[in-house]
């Protein structure tokens, strides 16, 4: 990790940047006192195929056709009783 100042950020932006890109961090100091860290944003790690499945087995369990019920019971029923019900859909 590089520490460079304040000024030296202003004076050469464009080749720390560069550095940057590449991978590099930097501590940048004012007055000699570390006030931030300028480095790369954190790749997300691809997960292959058999990872995705093994976390997928670890959800819980959601049943479709309960779902307008635990709706129901949540929320209540009595503002969208008429013809255009979409659970009316769901169950039929």
């Amino acid at each position: 990790m590089k520490v460079i100042s304040q000024r030296e950020l202003r004076d050469s932006s464009a080749a720390v940047m560069d550095a940057v890109e590449a991978g590099e961090t930097f501590h940048i100091t004012r007055h000699g006192v570390v006030v931030a860290e300028l480095r790369p944003p954190a790749r997300g790690r691809h997960l292959s195929a058999a990872e995705l499945v093994e976390r997928h087995r670890g959800l819980p369990h959601v049943d479709h056709g309960r779902t307008p019920d635990e709706a129901d019971a949540f929320f209540g029923n009595e503002e969208r009783i008429g013809e255009d019900d979409p659970w009316d859909r769901a169950r039929g």
